[in-house]
């Protein structure tokens, strides 16, 4: 049912006068321009209006703008153009973009989607004025957002277009900021195996700029079409796009997943009776397939500890720390590598997948792309750590991209947003995701170490960037080597996990009543009988931690990790320096001379991340002692296993000792080579080929001849005593 004009005025009149009279004063005083209308207000005061107004929305809306004008004038504004916005449309208004056809054209619809592309401004005629060759000037409302839309008729002289000339009269028409947004389904939202559907979208006015890719929004829009075209011919099939009514940001996460109260209490329920064992629930429910080894049990550890995620913070300054943590896998190939991160991107809620061999830096961040509508204007396309955002990045072959694109990543993954400015187009786009990565060496294996050597021997192993290793909270290394006990369990692992699946055909088929891979059961069984939590379930349980649980450390579990942290900074070096054997070759004396930190500040970050996601998973709001000896010991582990002494070592790949020992060395070949002199240019040059910082040099060659291993016979020049 079309509602004519007359009867759409006098409705929306009674509305503003007997319903917002408040709102339209405020834009008479001008503190506002627009009338920010919900749904509900409407449907409450007329509900057939507030139906009618979801079937002809562009008509009825043009006439309550209308109204609205004419309300605004009569008390007492001047050259004001105000306009109705409405929002939070009723449910059954929801669309998904992969079935929206010609039924829904013309309609008011809504839809939850992520913005993937948005194009600069550009202004766009929306009262247009044309003067015919007589000089009669005529007024034309431009609705039509592909062409301009000229006279047919000269209203004065009566004559046809095509036998008098219509001058368009820039300085008297009425312009409006147009923008486009390429819109995307959400993935929670896409059939398996499908491709999410994508459409582009109008802003105009005041809604331009209010976006920006990678966020996700309620869109409140009209469906509209215009023709396709083969070269200069029109064909009878039609595109739609759509006419932008309204924006609604996110203003909870994981709303995707829908949590019934059932599901609460089920979550609630499995949390108080599996108190004791629930992160090792937790740890059999992540890629069930894959075998735990050893290593990979505590791998399995710290990544139910990422999916569940600490609490990002803004300090009273402004100042933000993030909560994600941040885990490095690097193995050999056949580890489950990329299965592992494969199930977690698919696991986590907002998770993506991407591989290094095939993304760019722009790929990770954000693209200024030309032309991106076909009209010739810049568009910033999301990558996939702002499509990430609240979620999980998974990056396989990491080490496969290149330097220049992994220092786009340094402050995407600790500032966690991604700066723009490209193409005349400067944004910021936040990128708040854990990253989970998984590089390989170059040379195919990771070549074997000691069992003293630390793991940035195997870390320079795969070709990546030393200072992108302090970005890591966690990093593991997954080694293949043969075992025949170990070797023989996962041999069977496998075997038996093949042989308990379905023929895909035979679920994709519906065969054998086969069920469907995400069911609503909250446990399930391995083929060994073994429980596990179902991936639909898991889902929920740590979406409605994330958006409920923001634990903070109780006194006790700070002063755990203030001891761990003091007593580690005071007492590990002193276990390498009494230790028999080390990689650096270096006397008792030397090694006393060098300044070792085994963990900085950093370090106490990375703890209290883990804490708190210990105390998430537990839906505490207290993270207490428990909660953080769970994370000293993940930590303790990994420090242990990967046999870091120095956070240098993590910022440079070597620690001060191996810088130190490296100097040493060269400066005996200098003084071989020279027979006694050593510029300390020289020195300088070729320390800096090993990435040995300046500053470092110097220190060294100063506390040397301080110490009288050294003497200075020429400024600049030295020789052994």
């Amino acid at each position: 049912m079309t509602m004519l004009a007359p009867d759409a005025k006098p409705r929306w009149r009674s509305f503003l006068e007997d319903v917002t009279p408040d709102e339209v004063q405020r834009i008479v005083s001008g503190q506002i321009d627009r009338l920010e209308l919900p749904f509900h207000k409407l449907q409450s005061f007329d509900p057939d209006f507030a139906e009618i107004l979801l079937q002809d929305p562009e008509h009825i809306l043009r006439e309550g703008s209308n109204a609205l004008k004419n309300y605004c004038i009569e008390m007492g504004a001047r050259d004001m153009e105000p306009f109705i916005r409405v929002d939070h449309l009723p449910l059954d208004s929801r669309r998904e973009l992969r079935r929206v056809g010609h039924a829904d054209v013309q309609r008011l619809i809504s839809a939850e989607v992520s913005v993937t592309k948005v194009s600069e401004i550009k202004p766009r005629i929306h009262r247009s004025i044309f003067q015919c060759s007589c000089d009669y000037e005529i007024e034309i409302m431009q609705r039509d957002h592909t062409e301009l839309e000229e006279p047919l008729q000269c209203d004065g002289c009566g004559e046809r277009k095509g036998r008098v000339k219509f001058t368009l009269i820039k300085e008297k028409c009425s312009l409006v900021d147009n923008q486009k947004i390429e819109i995307q389904e959400i993935p929670e939202r896409v059939p398996s195996g499908a491709q999410p559907s994508s459409g582009m979208v109008i802003l105009e006015g005041d809604l331009v700029n209010r976006v920006l890719p990678g966020t996700r929004i309620i869109a409140n829009m009209i469906p509209q079409m215009h023709s396709e075209r083969k070269g200069s011919r029109k064909t009878p099939l039609f595109e739609i796009f759509y006419s932008m009514v309204s924006v609604e940001a996110e203003t909870e996460p994981f709303t995707e997943i829908n949590i019934e109260e059932d599901d609460i209490n089920e979550i609630k329920s499995l949390v108080e009776n599996r108190r004791d064992d629930l992160l090792e629930l937790l740890i059999s429910s992540i890629a069930p397939s894959i075998f735990a080894t050893r290593t990979l049990y505590w791998v399995k550890r710290s990544l139910a500890l990422q999916l569940f995620g600490g609490v990002a913070r803004v300090s009273p300054d402004g100042t933000r720390t993030r909560g994600d943590i941040h885990i490095l896998l690097m193995g050999d190939p056949g580890v489950a590598k990329s299965q592992l991160l494969t199930y977690m991107s698919n696991l986590s809620p907002r998770g993506k997948f991407t591989s290094g061999g095939s993304v760019t830096s722009a790929g990770l961040t954000a693209a200024a792309v030309k032309d991106g509508f076909s009209d010739g204007r810049f568009a910033l396309e999301a990558g996939v750590l702002p499509l990430s955002d609240r979620g999980l990045a998974a990056i396989d072959e990491f080490d496969k991209i290149s330097p220049q694109d992994t220092s786009a990543i340094h402050p995407a993954m600790e500032q966690q947003k991604v700066r723009v400015a490209k193409g005349g187009i400067t944004a910021t786009l936040n990128s708040r995701c854990a990253v989970l990565a998984a590089a390989n060496p170059k040379s195919g294996r990771f070549a074997p170490t000691s069992n003293n050597a630390s793991i940035m021997q195997s870390f320079q192993e795969t070709g990546l960037e030393a200072p992108l290793a302090s970005r890591f909270d966690l990093i593991w290394l997954l080694q293949d080597r043969p075992e025949r006990d170990l070797d023989e369990k996962i041999a069977r692992h496998i075997l038996q996990n093949r042989t308990s699946g379905v023929s895909e055909l035979q679920l994709e088929d519906q065969i054998r009543g086969a069920a469907p891979v995400e069911s609503d059961e909250m446990m399930a069984t391995n083929h060994d009988n073994s429980e596990h939590l179902t991936t639909g379930f898991l889902r929920k349980y740590i979406a409605y931690s994330k958006r409920n649980i923001h634990p903070t450390l109780d006194e006790e579990a700070q002063s755990d990790l203030i001891k761990y942290y003091i007593a580690t900074r005071n007492n590990y070096g002193k276990s390498w320096e009494n230790s028999a054997s080390s990689d650096y070759s270096l006397t008792s004396s030397q090694r006393k001379e060098q300044t070792e930190v085994p963990v900085t500040a950093r370090a106490l970050e990375s703890l209290m991340r883990l804490t708190e996601a210990h105390a998430r998973i537990h839906l505490r709001e207290n993270a207490t002692r428990k909660d953080a000896e769970v994370a000293i010991k993940i930590f303790k582990h990994w420090r242990h296993e990967s046999n870091i002494k120095d956070e240098a070592e993590i910022q440079t790949g070597k620690s001060k000792a191996a810088q130190s020992s490296l100097v040493r060395s060269i400066m005996h070949q200098i003084s071989d080579k020279n027979r006694g002199p050593m510029p300390l240019s020289e020195i300088i040059d070729r320390a800096s080929i090993q990435s040995i910082d300046e500053a470092i040099v110097r220190s060294l060659v100063s506390r040397m001849k301080e110490q009288g291993e050294i003497y200075e016979p020429s400024l600049g020049t030295y020789e052994f005593a």
